[in-house]
């Protein structure tokens, strides 16, 4: 899980936007326990404090659950994942369509120019 970390944004934000794309990518399943606040520190390059802080964040997100005496689990409860994974696709998209705009493409532009990405990658990248 390491790798650099951008300047302009928190680490324990960066920190809990990668956790989240786990989940998202079946990387980490409903019920999967975290690695301890020590080891996601050792793993990430930081403080115990920022994954504290990362990991106090995900579960007031009710994305991750702490059990007493267990650790830290990514919750069951699949209408919660659902709906990251929904506010993960809205915010990409939204990242995608203002910097298209800022850069002066048309909505038809950019739906065309998504449709030929999506068909010359769709072989190698195993789209369907």
């Amino acid at each position: 899980m390491g790798g650099a970390f951008n300047t302009s944004t928190p680490i324990y934000i960066q920190l809990g936007d990668r956790i989240n794309h786990q989940i998202i990518r079946g990387e980490l399943l409903p019920g999967d326990k975290l690695p301890s606040v020590r080891e996601m520190a050792v793993q990430a390059g930081v403080n115990p404090n920022t994954v504290q802080r990362t990991y106090r964040e995900l579960e007031r997100m009710e994305i991750v659950e702490s059990r007493r005496g267990q650790g830290t689990f990514v919750t069951e409860n699949e209408d919660i994942l659902v709906k990251l994974r929904e506010q993960l696709k809205e915010m990409h998209i939204s990242h995608f369509v203002g910097d298209m705009k800022m850069m002066g493409y048309t909505e038809n532009e950019m739906i065309n120019g998504l449709r030929h990405y999506l068909d010359v990658n769709r072989e190698e990248d195993g789209l369907s």
